[in-house]
């Protein structure tokens, strides 16, 4: 074969191999595993872009359907809520369950405030026993038709690697331990059979000693009984500008579940003591610290409302806080 013909059939081969995988990237990103994200992807593409013409060609009739469906109904925040007059934040936050943008020098965030504190639920992987990895946070949410949902207690991730299956410390579910021991001392966030926060580090028997129904391990505590307990010396080596999720509660029983993005070029992340502050702006007398970094990650209302530094929104996760939608 001549050198000439070798090289342009191999250039031919080499496009056509491109094109292949880049048309497979395509159906994975927007009919995949990951509906939430697909949806929160595809609501951001450029009409006239390569990618959304390859799209109207390559998936079925239903799936474009249902992406241009949730791309005319999905809500926007970040940018949106940041251009809010008071006026209309005003009025969203008359209407009860709403999300509220915060920000300073070094991050991006969202406040989910819930009035009322029977609307969250701490929720686990109903696989735990069985060693199953753990739901996504979408999964979550659909499965238990909730309106909102955040990541909640840590979990072994040896790696960057964990799948969700064996949650760190502490868990308690409908008042029983169902990870750790009556001995094992954790700091813990939980919610009493009275729908009060509890942020506090207790060994399993004094939690339910207190009361505590739902309760996942993670730390450090920020605030107590409306006392900051958190100090530098808590921090380790963790204290540094990350995405951050955090859950407090004021003294009217109205609950806040914080995310912070990190990690991006709009949105370094947050410090413990930036987290604390937040809370101290919203009245908490009670917030506690979840598990943050790559696992930090809020849907509200059909979408997600951060940015997630997973590629794919939501990691695998052992537990979250739920909150009750409609159904």
């Amino acid at each position: 074969m001549h050198p000439i013909v070798a090289v342009l059939l191999c250039v031919l081969f080499g496009a056509a191999a491109a094109g292949w995988n880049y048309v497979s990237y395509v159906k994975t990103k927007y009919s995949g595993a990951h509906p939430y994200w697909s949806r929160q992807a595809f609501k951001e593409l450029d009409r006239g872009s390569l990618e959304y013409m390859v799209a109207e060609k390559v998936l079925p009739a239903s799936v474009l359907s249902e992406l241009n469906a949730a791309d005319t109904g999905a809500k926007t925040y970040g940018k949106a809520l940041a251009e809010m007059s008071s006026e209309e934040e005003a009025a969203a936050k008359e209407e009860g369950i709403h999300i509220e943008h915060v920000s300073a020098a070094t991050y991006e965030g969202f406040m989910l405030v819930v009035p009322d504190p029977d609307d969250i639920s701490i929720v686990i992987n109903p696989g735990y026993s069985s060693g199953a990895p753990g739901p996504e946070l979408d999964w979550y949410v659909e499965h238990y038709h909730a309106l909102a949902g955040i990541n909640g207690g840590g979990f072994e991730d040896a790696g960057g690697r964990g799948d969700g299956s064996i949650p760190q410390g502490l868990v308690i579910q409908d008042g029983k331990i169902v990870h750790g021991s009556e001995g094992m001392r954790s700091s813990i966030v939980g919610i009493d059979k009275n729908g009060k926060l509890v942020t506090s580090t207790l060994t399993g028997g004094e939690a339910l000693a207190r009361g505590v129904q739902e309760a996942v391990t993670f730390g450090p505590t920020f605030i107590e009984n409306g006392r900051v307990v958190y100090t530098s010396a808590d921090a380790g080596t963790l204290n540094m500008l990350n995405p951050r999720t955090a859950i407090g509660q004021k003294e009217d029983g109205t609950m806040l579940l914080l995310v912070i993005d990190g990690r991006g070029p709009t949105s370094f992340g947050a410090q413990y003591e930036d987290v604390i502050k937040v809370f101290q702006d919203y009245d908490a007398i009670n917030a506690g610290n979840l598990d943050g970094g790559n696992s930090s990650v809020m849907i509200y209302d059909g979408s997600y409302a951060n940015y997630p530094v997973s590629m794919y929104n939501s990691r695998n996760l052992p537990s979250v806080i739920l909150v009750k939608g409609d159904e």
